[in-house]
């Protein structure tokens, strides 16, 4: 086995191309700190240092090393890598360096600086194309930062390198776009900016060679009272006297650039024919680039056809058109138990890709799709489409820049998206017949074919040339080699297999013979399985929740679910996560149906409901153990549902199960199953909150309300009027926020409960906090502070002083707010509750600051940030940041304020969250003033 260790981006490990999981977050920073130093001792006090850089350690720091150490090696022991050994000089990882991406990295920039001159630039191509993202994403210590800093520089040389070979070759069309990205985010250097007035003045647009020099010229003068160097000023001159000696070379080369977002799924294998439509496509793109509009692109055809592999075989070819990136989404247009995938939802996943932050993006969707157009515009980039529904589902996916291209697949005529968007239609026929041969060869061998001419002619006629039903008779073939193709005609041939497989007609029917017949080879628990996971709502399947719906035990369930992989009846998308072509899921859910009565049917799905929420309700408890519980009823028999380790797990699978749980509770709900909908949004409530996932937490909260109202349940009724209030103000409606919250309050008192009047008056205090309303808050908080003393919950007692005590400070009398801060912070601390902790400490920041205390104030900010760091709030953090870099400002500490405004303004900016990116840019720019 070979192991492939990635530190150009997220710290990640794979072996034989798939992914290891590593452990949780200190564990990977001490596997990077060991993979950085690969081969050479690393003392403990320096891996202590370097993976907790002076924050908060743990009680026996070099002990919580050796920890981390051997579970370290019980992860790197099956990719036979050598192993961490233990010297007087520390800890050694052996490992072979060329398996670690960052020093394959430098070694072939180093190896490219040989040749940089004169070579073709390849190594240095290979260098960048290693980068996924940022270095160590998420390890945020002093030595981190370093190294992260260091490689950026050699990034960017790197960059400068490679575009100064590529202006030699001629590519000076080629690298322009790419430039500007540049340029934006290095504003003052010099050799780029000549870098792009030489790709300009090649490109015939001297104009825009010389306002670049000038724009420069002025921003140096304004930032560093300087002017350009000599260079620089030299080839101003140049391009002013237009020396010949500027001009392009005669013979340019040809240099695919690295692509940005690249989310194309794998090149598609083995591909057979195609190529008259491949020209098609090309010339349709050709002729739209000629036009100056947007190209958008369409293959449409029967379902099985080929459309998804034509097109990524189309896009493989050609992304030297597409240097920006590509986006790709399924649409599930024609999802056969679910229905088609909202626009929404695909343009979150676009934001996602392109560094949008869950906690800044808006919850509105034409506010959404605006911000997703804004982000592609001036880019070349491909938007791929797959099994759109129809012209309406794609028409608000469609960039307004007319640089991208989009290209869809539908089995749908898609005629009103080339009536009114001018979209070019390319038809897909069947294969022919010397194309499903050469298809069938390259699964099978063109031996075999040769040995049994009749029986493969047979097998390619009952196919009917389509790629689908080639690929699954091929793989039941190559499953059992020794059968001869003469027995696989003769099942395709019964009558009872075949329904009509000739006739040209629904594709449905076509399809299900091929099915059918290589469902019968399977046993019958993963017969059963088929039809099952064919029926199971949401996107994918976890190998847990599949063993939960089949009732199987989770071992075997593994065995089921990797024939039904070998069947290809189901492709394991993930490590351990499953998935089914639509076709292939409409003719499972079909088969189920005929076998299965109802109420038998209706027992799998009670299972997988809940598994997602007493899995859920166990994830929720490690995210939050104070977060008010609810009751459940027993989980339903053959249903064993997950209890994640800890708090980073619990969070991972919230982010992998996210749909999957959305989907179980309009699933419910439809069932009529009512108690189940509204704890489905308890489940989520917290991990929403910490993922600003606004608008998804609106939506499970108000199915939540009705399903509480229909059920008659009056306790149930007052806490989702409570929690969908909340929803709201944190969405920023404070009218349905107040009415909901009012209406809350107004049920727990008609009912005596004062648990439930503590909450309402807790959360109307948040709400009217949201609207910068603090003395509202502040009368709300006091309403609340004696119900949960006498109720006996210390936790929610300590948040409530906390509030009341922020709000104190806010309207100006800090000793007061002093004192309530102080008495939070106690009970916080008393009851393990991390995250009241973390606010209370930033809020006595904010006391300390106004008294001008700034050194207590520092102290108490920096104990804030190690703790939202720990909790994931990148938000809050960012926040703290600010905060605590002003107060390093007020004592004069100007290097340490900067550093900590930079981090703020970089978690700004990759949150999108203009207006506070702009707030701490002036702060900036007023200590470079001083």
């Amino acid at each position: 086995m070979g192991a492939d260790f990635r530190l150009l981006g997220a710290i990640e490990m794979f072996v034989d191309g798939s992914f290891v999981e590593v452990g949780h977050h200190r564990q990977r920073c001490v596997l990077a700190v060991m993979l950085v130093e690969a081969n050479r001792p690393v003392p403990v006090a320096h891996v202590v240092d370097r993976v907790w850089g002076g924050g908060q350690l743990p009680a026996h720091p070099a002990s919580a090393v050796g920890t981390y150490v051997s579970l370290l090696r019980r992860v790197l022991e099956p990719a036979r890598q050598g192993g961490i050994a233990r010297r007087s000089a520390g800890y050694v990882l052996e490992v072979d360096e060329e398996n670690v991406d960052l020093h394959r990295f430098c070694r072939l920039i180093e190896r490219a600086g040989a040749i940089a001159d004169g070579g073709d630039g390849a190594l240095l191509e290979q260098a960048l194309g290693l980068w996924r993202g940022e270095p160590f994403a998420g390890a945020d210590t002093p030595w981190f930062n370093t190294i992260r800093t260091m490689l950026a520089h050699k990034r960017q040389e790197a960059r400068l390198d490679l575009t100064d070979i590529r202006l030699r070759q001629g590519r000076h069309a080629a690298v322009l776009a790419g430039l500007r990205d540049q340029v934006d985010e290095q504003p003052l250097d010099e050799r780029l900016a000549g870098q792009f007035m030489l790709a300009h003045y090649r490109c015939g647009r001297t104009a825009d060679a010389l306002d670049c020099y000038q724009r420069l010229r002025r921003r140096l003068g304004e930032e560093l009272g300087a002017d350009p160097g000599p260079e620089l000023r030299a080839l101003h001159r140049r391009i002013l006297t237009a020396d010949p000696a500027l001009a392009a070379p005669p013979h340019p080369v040809r240099i695919s650039p690295v692509p940005r977002a690249r989310q194309l799924p794998l090149m598609p294998w083995p591909f057979a024919g195609r190529a008259d439509e491949l020209a098609r496509l090309t010339a349709m793109h050709d002729n739209a680039s000629r036009r100056g509009h947007g190209s958008v692109l369409a293959i449409t055809g029967t379902g099985g056809i080929g459309k998804t592999w034509l097109a990524l075989r189309w896009a493989y070819r050609h992304l030297d058109r597409f240097p920006d990136g590509q986006l790709y989404v399924n649409l599930r247009g024609f999802d056969p138990t679910g229905k088609p995938m909202a626009p929404a939802t695909a343009i979150r996943g676009f934001l996602d890709a392109l560094g949008g932050d869950s906690l800044a993006v808006p919850a509105d969707f034409d506010a959404q799709a605006g911000l997703f157009r804004s982000m592609v515009a001036g880019k070349r980039m491909l938007v791929m489409l797959d099994n759109a529904a129809d012209s309406d589902q794609v028409r608000s996916l469609l960039p307004g820049d007319s640089r991208c291209t989009v290209l869809v697949t539908s089995r749908g005529q898609l005629s009103t998206l080339a009536a009114t968007h001018g979209g070019l239609v390319l038809d897909l026929d069947p294969l022919n017949a010397d194309e499903a041969r050469e298809l069938l060869v390259r699964h099978l061998s063109a031996e075999k074919l040769a040995a049994e001419p009749r029986a493969a002619t047979e097998i390619l006629e009952l196919c009917a040339g389509l790629p689908l039903a080639i690929g699954i008779v091929a793989a039941r073939a190559a499953q059992h080699r020794d059968f001869p193709l003469a027995a696989l005609a003769a099942e395709l041939r019964d009558p009872a297999s075949r329904l009509d497989l000739l006739d040209g007609g629904d594709l449905t029917l076509n399809l299900r013979a091929v099915l059918s017949w290589s469902c019968r080879g399977l046993s019958r628990d993963a017969t059963s399985a088929a039809g099952l996971v064919g029926s199971a709502p949401g996107p994918d399947l976890s190998l847990p929740a599949a063993a939960a719906l089949t009732g199987l035990p989770t071992a075997r369930a593994r065995i089921v679910l990797r024939e039904l992989e070998d069947a290809h009846l189901v492709q394991q998308h993930a490590p351990h996560r499953f998935c089914m072509h639509d076709l292939v899921r409409l003719f499972a859910a079909q088969h189920m149906k005929q076998t299965d009565a109802d109420d038998r049917a209706a027992e799998p799905v009670r299972r997988l409901v809940d598994f997602y929420l007493h899995t859920a309700f166990a994830a929720n408890r490690r995210l939050d153990p104070h977060y008010p519980p609810i009751r459940l009823d027993a989980v339903a028999a053959g249903c064993q549902p997950l209890c994640p380790d800890d708090e980073s797990a619990a969070l991972a699978w919230f982010a992998a199960e996210h749909s999957n749980l959305l989907v179980a509770q309009r699933l419910a709900a439809d069932r009529g199953w009512r108690a189940e909908v509204w704890q489905l949004a308890w489940t989520l409530g917290t991990y929403h909150r910490r993922s600003g996932l606004l608008s998804d937490n609106l939506t499970v909260w108000s199915a939540a309300l009705d399903a509480a109202h229909r059920a008659g349940d009056r306790a149930a009724h007052t806490l989702t009027h409570r929690l969908l209030g909340y929803a709201y103000a944190r969405a920023g409606h404070a009218d349905d926020a107040q009415k909901h919250l009012r209406r809350a309050l107004s049920l727990a008192e008609a009912a005596d409960d004062r648990l439930g009047q503590a909450h309402a008056y807790h959360l109307m205090a948040g709400a009217w906090e949201q609207q910068a309303n603090d003395r509202q808050a502040l009368r709300c908080a006091r309403h609340a502070l004696p119900l949960f003393r006498a109720l006996d919950l210390p936790v929610w007692e300590g948040w409530t002083l906390g509030q009341i005590g922020w709000h104190q400070a806010r309207l100006g009398d800090h000793d007061e707010g002093r004192a309530h801060c102080a008495a939070a912070l106690a009970l916080a601390r008393r009851h393990d509750d991390p995250e009241g902790e973390a606010v209370v400490l930033d809020s006595l920041g904010y006391i300390c600051v106004r008294a001008a205390d700034y050194a207590r104030a520092t102290h108490y900010y920096e104990q804030a940030l190690t703790a939202f760091n720990g909790l994931g709030n990148a938000s809050e953090e960012a926040d703290t940041l600010v905060n605590l870099g002003a107060a390093h400002y007020a004592q004069g500490q100007r290097e340490q304020a900067r550093s900590r405004w930079e981090a703020a303004l970089e978690h700004y900016r990759t949150q999108r969250r203009p207006g506070d990116a702009e707030r701490v840019s002036l702060l900036l720019d007023r200590l470079g003033q001083d």
